[in-house]
């Protein structure tokens, strides 16, 4: 099925987009009739790689119906669920779940937030589930696009060298060393940098130094709360568009109002846009990967890049055809208007 969205801005821009079967056949200005956008803004779909839940819902519970329809209403065209370290029969639970017929953003896989994890750097996480590396119990899971390990932990570069999907590192204490030596046997990317791990120190750099040294993908959590504005400017000039990606890392309060919600057995306390826990630790955000993308546009990064990094840049990382409006790619775009705002979502050429 043929659609046409005609009148768009894209890249400042007014052109046409011409869809067919879910992929994008053309961008330009073409004498057919189509749907007038009259204008306004379109980008390609977000793609939030970290996220644990919405609308009082967690991937935990098993329920993606909601979450995919309301990250797909706040411009998320597809997404990696977002476990909480918790027991392997729970993890295999949750990840065997049918997520073809699952309406709304599309599901890429789950991203395993642990149990591979450091006790002294889990955060919000539930340290009674923490375990040691197992490839073989690991590769019982099933649809695993991503799993965060703490490089320190016994087995975890036999791990690495075996996995067979991205290995992102964090919730670590590692050094510089040891984390070195993780990404040369194969981990590309970092969780939530600068949050659970010790910070880039001038003589004990740890995982961060070892991640701009070897030029990996980092996880941002950007919702003007996780990292201060002049670190999130710090960290584009480093890594750039093309290895910086925005997370939301949001939880189930995300879409609420204030309250005291649950977050892998743990009560988590919403105040504005602050959840933590009793002791004040920060669990998780309240925001989408739209209001990050916002919050990072405030903050001084371009619109282009700020949007680049939380749809092309994860795109390039999972391998995937999506991130670009470009001719062949997939038709998941979202039209905004010029508060960026979302009007309408698109996947796969269908609006949602």
């Amino acid at each position: 099925m043929q659609r046409i969205f005609k009148n768009a801005c894209v890249n400042g821009m007014i052109t046409d987009i011409t869809t067919e079967n879910g992929k994008i056949v053309s961008l330009e200005k073409t004498v057919q009739d189509g749907e007038d956008l009259g204008g306004l803004k379109v980008f390609s779909g977000l793609i939030d790689i970290h996220t644990h839940g919405c609308l009082g819902y967690d991937t935990m519970d098993g329920v993606c119906d909601e979450m995919s329809m309301f990250y797909a209403q706040n411009g998320v065209t597809s997404y990696l669920p977002t476990t909480m370290t918790a027991s392997m029969e729970e993890l295999n639970n949750i990840t065997s779940i049918d997520t073809e017929s699952i309406k709304g953003a599309k599901i890429l896989g789950f991203h395993l937030e642990g149990p591979y994890i450091s006790d002294e750097y889990k955060g919000a996480q539930n340290g009674r589930y923490i375990q040691i590396p197992d490839i073989e119990k690991f590769k019982k899971l099933k649809n695993v696009k991503m799993v965060t390990l703490a490089p320190e932990l016994e087995s975890s570069i036999e791990f690495i060298q075996s996995c067979p999907c991205i290995v992102s590192l964090g919730h670590t204490g590692t050094d510089y060393e040891t984390a070195d030596k993780a990404i040369k046997a194969g981990a590309k990317c970092l969780t939530h940098i600068f949050n659970a791990m010790p910070p880039l120190h001038h003589r004990n750099p740890s995982v961060i130094g070892a991640a701009a040294d070897n030029n990996i993908y980092i996880q941002t959590i950007c919702d003007g709360l996780h990292i201060h504005s002049s670190v999130i400017r710090i960290l584009y000039k480093i890594f750039g568009k093309d290895r910086m990606i925005l997370i939301s890392d949001s939880m189930r309060a995300a879409g609420l109002r204030d309250g005291c919600y649950d977050l892998g057995g743990q009560n988590v306390n919403v105040k504005g846009r602050e959840a933590r826990l009793s002791d004040g630790t920060l669990a998780g955000s309240v925001a989408t990967l739209l209001d990050c993308v916002k919050t990072a546009i405030s903050f001084g990064i371009p619109e282009a890049d700020a949007f680049a990094m939380a749809s092309r840049t994860p795109a390039e990382m999972l391998g995937i055809n999506k991130g670009r409006l470009e001719k062949g790619y997939d038709a998941d775009l979202i039209v905004l208007d010029d508060d960026l705002n979302v009007v309408k979502t698109i996947i796969g050429g269908k609006e949602v």
